[in-house]
């Protein structure tokens, strides 16, 4: 039953999305852009963002974290996240000692203490809007967001209402605002969606009401980052729906999209100068049922003089913990998501390239 209904929303969505009207893109672009431009002048001081994939707290890492402390799954990438302006991950399960376990193949919930390891780490937000921050209940998901307030770790994706789940985090970096949003197009069924006055989380299965929070952000903004839950499990390449979603985001005024959720490597594409990576992996995680699982990209954007840049380094999950690769491991890491990539080539320092 539940895929007859995902096969009806998804066909639903895809038909909404394609008949969003033409100038929406020049709306967004135009006016809006050129305002917030002119409200906070351009400096050529470049701004780094990284963004990192899924991460679990529960389970096998929730017990290394118990053997070694809240700091064990950071221990060998701290330093390089705190190198960023803004780091930002996908918080893959629910944080409260309440609720129960939806019924659902896998449910997932970490001890309040392990976001002092998040913290420690150097990130400044996570994405919530996800399948597996509502595993244990609405009590659980709303003491999630409270431990976050409580640690200084901001959220995107999740609210106690649609326009708090859909807001952006702001943050003023160098004279420019740069706005993260959150969005799932994974999540198990609808009772997970924020409404206007339910608390649940953001989600991209039609255009609406995701593309009016979107335009917003992007108007309050001088830089927007997207942070996509999206795809199917350990494939290689991106569903159709999430190409044809990205191009949207972009022509909204999005300017650079970072997903996750596949447990596996995509490639890189770049449209109107805007990269996509399609799949960074899993960055702390259990050990996976395939080995693409272990697969990781740290990636930082860097937006200067109105050019995005974007640079990988590559990492493999060992008992939970990522570690940064090296030498021949790097570079095969690296060539693989060359090959996924679409008109987007990767160089021996990580920078993608656009072709």
């Amino acid at each position: 039953m539940w895929k007859a209904f995902v096969s009806i929303l998804m066909a639903w969505s895809l038909a909404n999305l394609s008949l969003l009207p033409a100038f929406v893109e020049a709306e967004t672009g135009g006016a809006a852009r050129q305002a917030a431009q002119q409200e906070h002048p351009q400096t050529d001081e470049p701004i780094t963002v990284t963004v990192v994939g899924d991460i679990l707290l529960d389970k096998s890492v929730g017990k290394q974290i118990e053997r070694h402390g809240v700091d064990y799954p950071f221990a060998k990438t701290a330093e390089l996240l705190k190198q960023a302006d803004l780091t930002v991950g996908n918080l893959e399960t629910a944080v409260s000692k309440r609720g129960s376990p939806e019924h659902k193949e896998f449910t997932f919930r970490a001890r309040p203490e392990t976001l002092a390891g998040l913290a420690n780490a150097g990130f400044d937000v996570v994405n919530l809007a996800n399948n597996h921050t509502m595993d244990y209940g609405m009590d659980a998901f709303l003491e999630t967001m409270r431990h976050l307030r409580e640690n200084d770790i901001a959220y995107v994706g999740g609210g106690k209402t649609e326009e708090e789940a859909f807001a952006p985090y702001i943050r003023t970096i160098k004279g420019k605002k740069v706005a993260i949003i959150g969005l799932s197009r994974v999540l198990p069924n609808q009772k997970w969606f924020a409404g206007k006055n339910k608390a649940g989380l953001a989600h991209a299965y039609s255009g609406e009401p995701m593309l009016s929070y979107v335009r917003k952000a992007v108007e309050e903004s001088d830089i927007t980052i997207a942070i996509m839950h999206w795809n199917l499990e350990y494939k290689d390449y991106p569903e159709p729906y999430a190409r044809e979603m990205a191009r949207l985001l972009i022509d909204n005024g999005v300017d650079a999209i970072v997903g996750s959720h596949s447990h596996s490597l995509m490639g890189v594409e770049w449209y109107k100068e805007v990269p996509i990576f399609y799949s960074v992996g899993n960055f702390v995680f259990t050990t996976p049922r395939n080995p693409k699982g272990s697969e990781s990209l740290i990636v930082t954007l860097t937006f200067a003089q109105n050019k995005t840049d974007g640079k990988i380094i590559p990492a493999k999950i060992v008992n939970g913990q990522p570690v940064p690769l090296t030498g021949e491991d790097a570079k095969k890491l690296r060539g693989k998501v060359e090959k996924l990539s679409y008109r987007a080539g990767i160089d021996e320092e990580g920078t993608v390239t656009r072709k």
